[in-house]
Parts: C-alpha cells; structure tokens; sequence
C-alpha cells in the first residue's frame, strides 16, 4: 500500500511537486510505539537513534516513522555552518531504521540483528533541514532464506519527497 496521492505544482513554482497524505496514526492521534518502546525493539542510541516515533505498523509488511529534525544534531555543526542539511546517509540511516521495526518483529527473527547488506536506486529530491519533520515510509518486499530481507523506502518533509530507494538487509548472528 503507497501513501503516494498527487502529484501538484507548489504555488511559488511552475515546478511539479509531488505531494502525499500523511500517515494514519491510531484514533487517538498518537504514536503507535513510543521513542522509548523503539529503543526496547532497535539496538540504536544517541546519537544515531534516529526515529523519534512509530506512526504507523503493520506487522510483517510496512513502518511509518517519524524523525524530528532539530539544529542540536550533531552533524549540523560541520554539515554545513551557515546552511544546515541532513546529510542523505543520515536519511537512508532514518530509513533504515523504520525498517528495522518491520524486521526484527517478523516471526522466527525476533531478535536477531539486522545490517545493511546494500543500497539500491536512492536518489535525494531536496534538503532536510533543522525544524522540518522527516516521515519515514518502508515497506517489506521480500525476505530470502530467512537471511536477507528487500524493503523499498521513502521520505517525505510536508508532504514533499525528499529521499527513496530500496535498501537491502542481512541478518547476522
């Protein structure tokens, strides 16, 4: 299932942008799981935590994650002063990340560790910057020998692509 909706021009541009609804959270509006529940699932900590909640989960199949972005990250000190960009490996880590949440819930994996084992056809669409809100979609695509798993990811900041690709994952013992 795609959250991909329209595709529209932005109206300070004759541009196409390409625009998509945002994720469905519970009835409550809030968080499926917690930064705190994420950190009981995934092995990540300050400072490569990189998903701040869970919007979205349907198990074995697809995240929907959200990162805050904020000036205190530590790679905007150097990347770059005078013009603060989320560097694109970050994002693909961010990504990842959403995708651990598929994975390491899947039956007969629980628990196990996942790396990356490749990064196929990611292209970046615009910066990332301090104060925008990074929604993470990653769907699974397939698993072999209950190894290596297949997910396809995108990112979106207002609605915006801002990153996708597929990223290619391998569990090791």
């Amino acid at each position: 299932m795609s959250i991909l909706t329209d595709v529209k021009t932005h109206p300070n541009s004759t541009e196409a942008v390409e625009t998509v609804d945002k994720p469905n959270t519970d009835s409550s509006g809030k968080a499926i799981l917690t930064a705190e529940e994420i950190h009981k699932l995934l092995p990540h900590r300050y400072p490569f935590a990189l998903v701040d909640r869970i919007l979205e989960y349907v198990p074995g199949q697809r995240a929907v994650g959200l990162k805050n972005v904020t000036f205190n990250e530590p790679y905007f000190q150097g990347h770059f002063p005078g013009r603060p960009m989320m560097p694109g490996v970050m994002i693909v880590e961010a990504m990842a990340q959403v995708g651990g949440i598929v994975l390491i819930q899947l039956p007969d994996l629980e628990g196990g560790l996942f790396v990356f084992a490749g990064i196929d056809k990611v292209r970046f669409r615009r910066p990332v910057v301090p104060g925008d809100q990074l929604i993470m979609t990653t769907e699974l695509i397939s698993i072999k020998r209950r190894r290596f798993g297949k997910m396809l990811s995108r990112a979106v900041v207002d609605g915006q692509r801002v990153a996708e690709g597929e990223l290619l994952f391998s569990l090791v013992d």
